[in-house]
């Protein structure tokens, strides 16, 4: 057997065979003729046996010069498809990109945009996982988060991927006969309200306008929970009003199951931006950023 060195004098005898000629293998290869005869005779004498027939007008193979050469050329040839194999990796990004968002991103905004991954990115695997608290993206391995407003923290960077998000108080018909249709803010203090909690415990103060100033309502009730979609449900439930996304119950609005007040006092809030640190940007995170972005 050919020791590894030996492998550029088989690749030129495997170029000699293929042109015909040591003159046109030269040519080809850009090399000295003598050189390359060199070469394939010092081949010869490792291997031990005779591998062409050289007359003055043409080259021909011996059996053992046949199947090596067919041996080589099938070699070289799975190593060229190797090379190749890496280069559709380098051109076609590949890898995992894992987010951290909540429900309501991953629904209204992931997968509806980045569904053409499916076809047009095969080889990213995305890994979109939600949790209704603010986690360290480092430290538990994301790769990026999404949060609404651009406030992240230092060393990250963050880009838009949603426009501005109206809030809305919903709640059912049934809600409204029993306790009536709100006027202003100071009117929910008689509603049942259902509440959001933070993963500290803390419960979200609904922010609201009025007479030009921002004001807070603290939500008094039976029901709290950790998901906006969840307030959405209780809310179609008759479990009191909501104060969520409003795209979130735009179906119930337009076929009435749910009725919305306090519009004109309903907070709009910055979108949603995707943030990631800086110097951390895989293709496949490019891509996704570059999909996303508005």
């Amino acid at each position: 057997m050919a020791k590894r060195e030996n492998y550029n004098e088989l690749y030129l005898f495997m170029q000699v065979v293929r042109e015909g000629s040591f003159t046109a293998a030269a040519q080809r290869l850009g090399l000295a003729q003598s050189g390359i005869s060199r070469s394939v005779r010092e081949l010869e004498e490792r291997l031990g046996v005779q591998l062409l027939v050289r007359t003055t007008r043409r080259l021909s193979l011996t059996q053992a010069g046949e199947q090596l050469y067919q041996t080589a050329e099938s070699g070289f040839d799975a190593i060229d498809m190797g090379f190749a194999t890496l280069a559709h990796y380098r051109q076609t990004p590949s890898g995992t990109v894992r987010i951290n968002a909540s429900l309501h991103a991953i629904d209204k905004v992931l997968l509806p945009k980045l569904a053409i991954f499916k076809q047009r990115y095969p080889d990213i695997r995305l890994e979109l996982i939600s949790e209704s608290r603010f986690v360290d993206i480092i430290a538990e391995r994301f790769d990026a988060g999404i949060r609404l407003g651009p406030e992240v923290g230092s060393g990250m960077v963050a880009v838009r991927i949603t426009p501005d998000m109206e809030m809305a108080v919903v709640a059912t018909p049934e809600h409204f006969r029993r306790y009536g249709f709100p006027q202003s803010p100071a009117d929910l203090v008689v509603h049942p309200c259902i509440a959001y909690q933070f993963a500290d415990g803390s419960l979200y103060q609904w922010e609201l306008h009025h007479n030009e100033k921002k004001i807070t309502h603290r939500p008094q009730g039976q029901w709290v929970f950790s998901d906006s979609y969840m307030e959405a449900e209780a809310a179609r439930l008759g479990l009191g009003l909501a104060y969520v996304p409003e795209e979130l119950v735009a179906h119930d609005l337009e076929r009435g199951r749910l009725i919305r007040v306090l519009q004109p006092h309903s907070q709009r809030l910055e979108g949603s931006f995707l943030y990631c640190p800086h110097r951390n940007v895989s293709p496949a995170l490019r891509l996704v950023i570059d999909t996303l972005r508005i």
